[in-house]
């Protein structure tokens, strides 16, 4: 009798638990509570008695196509773009190394060469070798990242538009130190390569 009392006293416990909560956002509480207005509601807080407001001159959507559509796209008109459209530097380079690692490195491996744990693991069909699309535009590479190709997904949620072309840079540079010849390194770095080639 005593085993059955308890498990009832659990039992309700636990739904009076699980019922208290309901109407909460349990994963954030605060967005369920903080104020805010609907789409086309009065307020009391500016003049003309609108909630909505107009977005600041001069402001445009993150992903917006804006004059340069390669820069947004990858693409100018059909064509994929060719060249940068943004300034790449050192400063940009590093940005692409970073988020590479954490984003693609994962799967396509640190060197770009398709070779990693997880892509190991990948059954279906495994991430291919960066190496293999040194022909192909920055558009080209530029477009995949931002709306996935086969299995892969779309990162653009992920990489904002500056860090995407960060990454095609830095794919660039993996692409290249993998396919180019010893005389077109630095002098530093060409005598560094040398000592350590057997």
């Amino acid at each position: 009798m005593k085993s059955t009392y308890s498990r009832l006293t659990v039992a309700l416990l636990l739904a009076v638990a699980a019922t208290a909560g309901c109407d909460e956002d349990l994963i954030n509480p605060m967005a369920h509570r903080q104020e805010k207005v609907g789409s086309y509601s009065p307020s009391d807080f500016y003049q003309d008695g609108m909630a909505m407001r107009a977005p600041p001159a001069g402001t445009v959507p993150r992903q917006r196509i804006t004059g340069l559509p390669g820069a947004t796209t990858g693409k100018d008109g059909n064509n994929y773009v060719t060249s940068f459209p943004i300034r790449v530097d050192e400063q940009l380079v590093r940005l692409g190394q970073r988020r590479y690692n954490i984003t693609c490195g994962t799967c396509h491996g640190p060197l770009g060469d398709g070779d990693s744990i997880v892509g190991r693991q990948m059954a279906l069909r495994p991430p291919p070798s960066l190496m293999l699309y040194q022909d192909r535009p920055i558009g080209y590479i530029f477009e995949v990242a931002t709306k996935g190709h086969g299995l892969m997904a779309s990162y653009a949620a992920e990489l904002p538009v500056r860090e995407r072309w960060a990454v095609v840079a830095y794919v660039r540079a993996l692409q290249t130190a993998r396919s180019a010849p010893l005389d077109r390194a630095p002098v530093a770095e060409r005598s560094r390569l040398e000592k350590e080639s057997p």
